[in-house]
């Protein structure tokens, strides 16, 4: 794993397409409303005979500042209010779908995303983790993953305390970038001393796991001023971190409009930025997982992927990929066995039906045998950069050459392009294609033909 990854220039200006992150295969793209609660109910109920342990995803909206980069789904609001009305909705959402489920089944994983979950108040929080033991089985001996996502804006000591004695044990922080002129580009005015002071605070509270998130290609970004960025983050030793590639879509996502596209770096700026920053990370001693994540050689994630165990959901890289996903709040999406599904992405919708006692399901997918097959296989490639064909052989019974067929003009030129190395059993991402793993993976996926690569961000 020394040579885990090599930068070449050439393969990158030649393989650097927009295509999807793969958190799912089948896309969320592909899910259309003929999937509903009905679906969703009838998935709980086989995860329930099954006795699958959970994975909870809550997603909490709201933020008290807008970021102009932001792609999630928010509220902006300084009125906090505003979310007991959420609050009281997600409480009945929880108890909906908790009876449907076992109460044996144990949580082995839970995450607060958003918007800024630390924009809840210390007795929302303390409010909505009570509702969750109370219908869930949450572990109580700090052995599961329960992490949340955390804005050093809207968190102190106090709120750090309180989160770890919820039970939570990981923290992921948003940081973006550090120069003064950049984060009034993108309006995220946040000091190092603030985000010291919560990384501080979770090392002193014995948090397991502190992860960072960063951006490249954001306005005013230069590679030498986001290389003093990436320094000054290894200086204080996250034990992950996720460097994000920025895409400009500011026909879909409003608040990128704030943003002066004269402003940002050019393409060929943004290589050298991630040029540099994976150098200065590689030489810090942390591993490429892959797709844009890092991580200390005895993190659990780099683990699982020296093991062949690591796997990738909505959660992204993950170890508990073996687990049903239930998607709690608005827009949260859930895979239950071969389901997919998702809340609306209007909280207005998402409270009307829950205030009518209707789960907020609005679309989703239920995979297929074919589905079925190349999510495995592009499961296989973005977690371990390798593929044996044996192996699906043997786990859906057909002839990997003769099915994929049509597939290997493409999967030679890349062999011959030093993308991958190609052979009658396997498939192996070289380290030159790792950073390019999701155009690999995109030759396997039936769909791309039909979608619009504009809804995408590139490769890199």
């Amino acid at each position: 794993m020394l040579d885990a990854i090599r930068w070449d220039t050439d393969l990158i200006r030649r393989y650097d397409l927009a295509g999807p992150r793969y958190t799912s295969y089948p896309t969320a793209v592909q899910f259309n409303s003929q999937v509903g609660t009905f679906d969703l109910l009838h998935a709980l109920r086989d995860s329930r005979k099954a006795q699958r342990p959970l994975s909870l995803y809550v997603h909490v909206p709201f933020c008290a500042n807008i970021c102009y980069y932001c792609a999630c789904n928010k509220v902006i609001t300084k009125d906090r209010g505003r979310a007991q009305p959420y609050l009281q909705r997600l409480e009945q959402e929880i108890q909906l779908i908790a009876c449907h489920l076992d109460p044996n089944q144990k949580v082995e994983q839970l995450h607060f995303g958003g918007g800024t979950p630390t924009y809840l108040s210390h007795d929302e929080l303390r409010q909505l983790m009570a509702q969750l033991r109370k219908h869930f089985n949450l572990l109580d001996d700090d052995s599961g993953d329960y992490g949340i996502e955390i804005d050093p804006r809207e968190a102190d000591w106090s709120t750090m305390g309180l989160l770890r004695e919820l039970g939570f044990n990981r923290v992921s922080i948003g940081v973006q970038d550090l120069d003064p002129a950049v984060q009034r580009a993108v309006n995220r005015l946040q000091s190092l001393e603030e985000t010291r002071a919560v990384i501080e605070a979770a090392r002193t509270l014995q948090f397991r796991s502190i992860n960072i998130d960063l951006i490249y290609g954001l306005p005013k970004q230069t590679a030498e001023s986001f290389a003093r960025t990436v320094d000054e983050v290894i200086n204080l030793q996250p034990d992950r971190l996720s460097v994000f590639n920025y895409a400009h879509l500011p026909e879909r996502f409003m608040p990128q409009r704030r943003i002066n596209s004269s402003d940002l770096p050019a393409p060929a700026e943004k290589l050298n930025m991630l040029q540099g920053t994976i150098e200065q990370l590689t030489a810090a001693g942390y591993r490429y997982i892959g797709m844009d994540h890092f991580a200390l050689p005895d993190d659990e994630l780099a683990i699982a992927q020296e093991e062949s165990t690591l796997q990738r959901n909505f959660q992204g890289y993950t170890t508990h990929g073996h687990c049903d996903l239930i998607g709690l709040g608005v827009s949260a999406i859930s895979q239950i066995g071969d389901l997919y599904c998702q809340n609306s992405s209007d909280l207005n919708q998402y409270q009307n039906a829950l205030a009518s006692a209707q789960l907020g399901t609005s679309r989703g997918l239920l995979c297929n045998q074919d589905d079925r097959l190349r999510r495995a296989v592009i499961q296989q490639l973005i977690c371990t950069f390798s593929l044996a064909f044996a192996q699906i052989e043997q786990a859906f019974n057909i002839d990997f050459r003769g099915y994929f067929s049509e597939l290997w003009p493409q999967l030679h030129a890349m062999a011959e392009d030093g993308l991958i190395e190609l052979d009658s059993e396997k498939i192996v991402v070289l380290p030159a294609g790792r950073l390019l793993v999701r155009s690999v993976c995109m030759v396997f996926d039936t769909y791309l033909e039909q979608q619009n690569r504009q809804r995408f961000s590139r490769v890199i």
